[in-house]
C-alpha cells in the first residue's frame, strides 16, 4: 500500500469535511486539484424512457445543471480544455491555471441532443467514448435491458449450477433487490460473452424486446455528426463494452486494438484515448494498463473518483475522473468533489509519462 504524505493526508481530511458541509466552496480554493476530468452518461430534463425501477434515472444529469457546473468551473478560475490539452497541463502540473474537460461514455442519443449545445455555449470540450458494438446494435446495453426485466417481471427464474433459482420481482422493494442479484449474477457468474444471450432469453420470457433499450444510443450516422463538430474527440469504449480484467490476455487485447480500428474505419478518425468499460478496481489493473499503453493510446480513464494532482502524471492509463449524475446536481457537490483526492501515487506502467 504506498505512503501517503502529510500533505496529502490533510487535503484528504479537508474534503472529507467539505462533504455534506456549507464549507466546500471555501475549502475548493484551498485544497482543489490541478484540474478535473468530468463524466456524463446521460443528459435530459425528462426520465429515461421504457419501464424501470429508478436505476437509469439516478444517471440523468439536467442541461440546467450542467450548465450551472460549466460557468462555476469558469467562475473558479478553471479553462475548459481538450483531453490532449488536459494531458499537457497535467504533465507541467501547477504552473498553469486549473483545468477541466469533459467525457461522455457509452453513447446516448441524449449527448448529441441535450449536452453538446449547452457544451458550445461555453465553448467546452468534448471527449466521447465510443463501443462499436453497442454503436452497431451488436451489443445490448445490458443494464437498462436488466432495468427493463425487474421492472415487467413478477419472477425470473435463473439457470445455474444448483438448478433453476426463482428471483421474486414482485413489489417496489423486491425489485430493487432482484435488480442488483441479477447484476451481481451477470457481472460476477456469467463470461462476459455469455451474458447477453442469458439476459436476452430471461428478458423474451418476460415479454421485454431486449432491442428496446439500444434505441437510446447513438448509431453510427449519429455517432458521424458527432465526430465533425470541432469541438468533438472521439474515444473508445472497448469493442463489446467487456470487463478488459475478465477476459484473456488476447481476447482483452483485441477488446482494445479492435474497437479503435472499427472506430476509425466507420468515422475516418483514430482514437487516441480509452476509457475503460465500467472502470472500476475490479475493470482495469496492471495488465490493463499496459495493454492501453501498448496499443498505442495517449491516456486511459476509470471511473475511479478524484481531481487531477500532479502525481496523476505519473500513469495516464488509469487517470480519475468526476462523475456528474443525477443524485450530485448541486454546486456543493462539485465543490466537494472538485477536493477529492484518490490514487496520487499510482503505480508507474510502461508508457507513462
Amino acid at each position: 500500500m504506498p505512503m501517503v504524505d502529510a500533505g496529502n493526508l490533510v487535503r484528504r481530511l479537508m474534503a472529507k469535511a467539505a462533504r455534506g458541509s456549507g464549507l466546500a466552496p471555501l475549502v475548493t480554493a484551498q485544497v482543489a486539484g490541478i484540474g478535473a476530468i468530468l463524466t456524463l452518461r446521460r443528459v435530459g430534463t425528462r426520465k429515461p424512457g421504457g419501464p424501470g425501477i429508478g436505476i437509469a434515472e439516478r444517471e440523468v444529469v439536467s442541461p440546467a445543471f450542467l450548465d450551472q457546473a460549466l460557468t462555476e468551473l469558469r467562475r473558479l478560475g478553471y479553462r475548459l480544455v481538450t483531453l490532449d490539452d488536459a494531458l499537457e497541463r497535467l504533465k507541467v502540473g501547477r504552473k498553469l491555471p486549473r483545468f477541466a474537460t469533459v467525457t461522455a461514455d457509452i453513447g446516448y442519443r441524449d449527448i448529441l441532443g441535450e449536452a453538446l449545445p449547452v457544451l458550445e455555449r461555453h465553448g467546452a470540450p468534448l471527449t466521447a467514448y465510443v463501443s462499436p458494438g453497442l454503436a452497431s446494435g451488436a451489443v445490448d446495453p445490458w443494464w437498462d435491458v436488466l432495468e427493463a426485466l425487474v421492472a415487467t417481471a413478477q419472477e425470473v427464474y435463473l439457470t445455474t449450477r444448483e438448478g433453476r433459482i426463482p428471483v421474486d420481482c414482485s413489489g417496489p422493494s423486491r425489485k430493487l433487490a432482484a435488480y442488483r442479484l441479477l447484476r451481481d449474477y451477470l457481472t460476477a457468474d456469467v463470461a462476459e460473452e455469455q451474458r447477453q444471450p442469458i439476459l436476452r432469453d430471461l428478458a423474451l420470457l418476460a415479454g421485454v424486446d431486449p432491442k428496446a433499450a439500444g434505441k437510446a444510443l447513438m448509431g453510427w450516422d449519429e455517432l458521424r455528426r458527432l465526430a465533425a463538430h470541432p469541438l468533438v474527440t472521439i474515444g473508445t469504449h472497448g469493442l463489446n463494452h467487456f470487463n478488459l480484467r475478465r477476459l484473456g490476455d488476447e481476447k482483452a487485447w483485441y477488446e482494445i486494438v479492435d474497437a479503435a480500428r472499427i472506430i476509425e474505419m466507420e468515422l475516418g478518425v483514430k482514437p487516441r484515448h480509452l476509457a475503460y468499460p465500467y472502470g472500476d478496481p475490479d475493470a482495469f489493473g496492471p495488465r490493463e494498463v499496459e495493454l492501453a499503453a501498448a496499443a498505442g493510446h495517449a491516456s486511459a480513464v476509470t471511473s475511479v473518483e478524484s481531481s487531477l494532482w500532479a502525481e496523476h502524471a505519473r500513469n495516464l492509463f488509469a487517470l480519475p475522473r468526476l462523475r456528474l449524475d443525477g443524485p450530485r446536481q448541486s454546486l456543493r457537490d462539485l465543490h466537494a468533489m472538485l477536493a477529492s483526492i484518490e490514487g496520487v501515487e499510482p503505480a508507474r506502467a510502461a508508457g507513462s509519462g
